[in-house]
């Protein structure tokens, strides 16, 4: 009768009521009256689990809520046997939802928070796991700082190299504090070793992530351990994130990346595309963040070394090599998440690439320039030397030197190799040089030291013929007869 009231003819009105046509005729004429159903309250079976239920299964769920229907099942299987198979599994999982549902103890409730412009910012750390990118043909592997404005849901995403380090984190929140224009009231993360010293008793801030809050004005804090839904604002669209970044990859065709700046590069495009979508309540928000202050802080960590012998110090379970000058030296070091900056007193004297020592293992950052002028007055060191393969700076440095070690006599291999490098360094011609000897040992030949230094010294040498003619001995009593007197000499 409602279908007919809106206006639809009796044929569908029946149709879509679920009732004949010949029915819905005779409700039109009022020869008969839809009576409801009514619910059944009777069994149209005997209860599979009467023995048991009461006696049995009640107890256990009342000392046990968090039993699994699956669990009791497999529980009157092995006490019951015979009694009850597989029939019974769709009864016991309804009948256990009806009485979680009126006795089972309470849940943990959810409250939606109001999100007030301008008042939090939230950062932390995610990891792309279920695929692989590539820098030039090798797995890279990162974590990607996420910072989000839950008002307006403005992100920042940068590109980490290491771990979830204060340096990462300083670094990633500076920049994203300076390219939103302002600082909100207050900066939340999980328990970070990086911002919360951990292991105390009472929540304490690490000294440098307090200094860090205090010089942009912010209020730290940190949602309770374990308890991931409190900062629900970011680890939710975490997930929407790597989507992005995964549909964007697929679009590119390609993991592949030619360089870390060109993988940031990428990142920055994805960020772009979900900030564009917001950018009305950004403006809002913008408007209620403080103000900049008139510089960044410190986004480093602090280091002092002593340069060793070897012309080596050690940082993070990983050896650097720096020029010799330094040997004996204290160096004092500003440590970037991709890079070192050296200070010999006040000066800058070297930046060097960060390098992440695998888990349980050492890492080293070793360049042959530095220790080269050294090494090629006494090659015979290159054979045992500790650092030996990372002195080779590449491939083709590796092929040649396997190849000259196995072909010459071991001081003339040693000779050989080192005097390759110290070309290589004096001319600045690594790459080319390293093909040019290659290309020889393919063809049966070994350019000799001589062929080499000519094919790629920076100018010819070209030695002038000199001639002499010598003087006849009786010249010089000539220049006798004009030598001045002894009175003349001294007056």
């Amino acid at each position: 009768m409602k279908q007919r009231k809106q206006g639809r003819t009796q044929v569908v009105a029946a149709a879509q009521a679920g009732l004949s046509e010949r029915s819905a005729r005779r409700i039109d004429h009022g020869e008969l009256t839809p009576q409801p159903r009514l619910k059944r309250h009777w069994r149209t079976r005997e209860d599979p689990l009467a023995d048991v239920w009461q006696r049995v299964l009640v107890p256990m769920l009342e000392q046990n809520p968090s039993l699994l229907p699956m669990t009791l099942f497999e529980y009157l299987y092995d006490n019951y046997p015979g009694q009850y198979d597989e029939t019974i599994q769709r009864t016991l999982q309804r009948r256990i939802k009806v009485w979680k549902g009126q006795y089972g103890p309470a849940k943990e409730v959810i409250f939606r928070q109001t999100k007030e412009p301008g008042r939090l910012g939230i950062s932390n750390f995610t990891q792309i796991k279920d695929f692989t990118i590539t820098i030039q043909d090798q797995a890279f592997k990162h974590l990607l700082y996420h910072y989000r404005l839950p008002f307006s849901s403005w992100c920042y995403v940068k590109v980490i190299c290491g771990g979830e380090s204060y340096t990462a984190l300083s670094t990633g929140l500076q920049d994203a504090l300076w390219r939103s224009g302002g600082v909100p009231q207050e900066h939340r993360t999980d328990s970070l070793s990086a911002a919360f010293n951990n292991l105390a008793e009472k929540e304490q801030l690490t000294v440098r992530y307090h200094d860090l809050c205090r010089h942009y004005g912010l209020k730290a804090t940190r949602n309770n351990p374990g308890v991931s839904h409190e900062n629900g604002a970011i680890e939710s669209p975490h997930g929407h994130l790597k989507r992005r970044i995964r549909q964007a990859v697929l679009i590119r065709g390609s993991h592949e990346f030619a360089s870390l700046e060109d993988y940031q590069g990428f990142i920055a495009g994805v960020v772009s595309k979900i900030n564009q979508r917001c950018h009305s309540r950004f403006q809002q928000e913008r408007a209620c963040l403080k103000s900049l202050p008139k510089r960044r802080t410190h986004d480093y960590a602090e280091h002092r070394v002593l340069i060793s012998s070897s012309s080596t110090f050690d940082l993070k379970r990983v050896t650097y090599t720096v020029p010799s000058r330094f040997i004996g030296e204290r160096l004092y070091i500003q440590l970037f998440d991709q890079q070192l900056k050296l200070f010999h007193g006040h000066a800058w004297v070297l930046d060097l690439p960060r390098v992440y020592a695998p888990q349980k293992q050492r890492g080293r950052c070793v360049n042959y320039r530095h220790v080269i002028d050294s090494l090629v007055r006494k090659p015979q060191a290159f054979r045992y030397s500790q650092l030996r393969d990372d002195l080779l700076p590449s491939p083709d440095y590796q092929r040649i030197w396997h190849y000259v070690d196995e072909t010459l006599p071991c001081h003339k291999a040693c000779r050989y190799i080192v005097r390759l490098l110290h070309l290589a360094a004096t001319q600045q011609c690594e790459s080319a040089l390293g093909r040019y000897v290659l290309k020889a040992i393919d063809q049966g030949g070994l350019p000799s030291e001589l062929k080499c230094r000519q094919q790629f010294s920076a100018e010819t040498r070209v030695i002038p013929i000199i001639s002499s003619q010598q003087h006849r001995l009786d010249g010089y009593d000539q220049l006798l007869e004009f030598a001045p007197s002894p009175e003349q000499q001294y007056g």
